[in-house]
């Protein structure tokens, strides 16, 4: 099964991404993760990508594109894959399809894993950061013991610049606007599904899990 996860930051798409990895046997590909390997093999894309990568530059897509293929090419994509990151735009997204379609394969699941703005935001901006030894804590989800100190050194507790509600937010919405156009491209397909990501973390895989096993779409 070749599967794309989507979801904003914090929706807790690594999470669900293991999970599938772990009962279904195919490789956790993200974007990052094949720019790393084909830089680190020394590939000729790899290398023009790392150019751009060290400018602090963006990677253009057919670069982008080039890598994707060779990743997708190896041998323990034969049963399958899950895409994270990558496609981010409806270009990217057909030049999938045509790279897809030349090594005989296509896109069956994409899973879109939906939560609130305001959730997404108190999920992101509740993390806290001890300034002594860099342990994380959230507010929400993993609290110190005692508020605004770490619990193995008593070290005073941060928030970063980029964690606040109004940073997060600026991000969230630069987020949305890039992937709406890509569910339309998706949902247009018949290939799209949206799943609540508001629930419990097994609650949310079940839900994952019902559709890959083909019981709904």
């Amino acid at each position: 099964m070749n599967i794309v996860l989507m979801g904003l930051p914090g929706a807790g798409k690594g999470t669900q991404a293991d999970k599938i990895v772990e009962k279904y046997g195919i490789p956790h590909i993200s974007t990052g993760d094949m720019f790393r390997a084909a830089i680190k093999d020394g590939t000729e894309l790899g290398v023009k990508a790392k150019s751009f990568m060290d400018q602090g530059a963006l990677v253009p897509d057919e670069v982008t594109i080039g890598i994707v293929r060779e990743r997708l090419s190896k041998s323990d994509c034969d049963k399958g894959f899950l895409l994270d990151g990558f496609p981010r735009t409806v270009a990217q997204a057909e030049a999938l399809d045509a790279l897809l379609e030349d090594l005989g394969k296509q896109i069956e699941y994409v899973l879109d894993i939906e939560v609130d703005t305001e959730e997404l935001v108190a999920r992101l901006s509740g993390r806290r950061i001890c300034k002594v030894c860099g342990t994380s804590y959230h507010l929400i989800f993993n609290p110190p013991k005692v508020e605004g100190i770490c619990d193995k050194d008593g070290g005073e507790l941060y928030q970063r610049a980029d964690d606040n509600p109004e940073t997060v937010m600026n991000r969230l919405e630069v987020n949305m606007n890039q992937t709406a156009p890509l569910l339309d491209f998706y949902g247009e397909k018949g290939v799209l599904t949206k799943i609540n990501g508001q629930q419990d973390i097994d609650l949310v895989f079940k839900d994952l899990d019902t559709v890959l096993q083909g019981n709904t779409k």
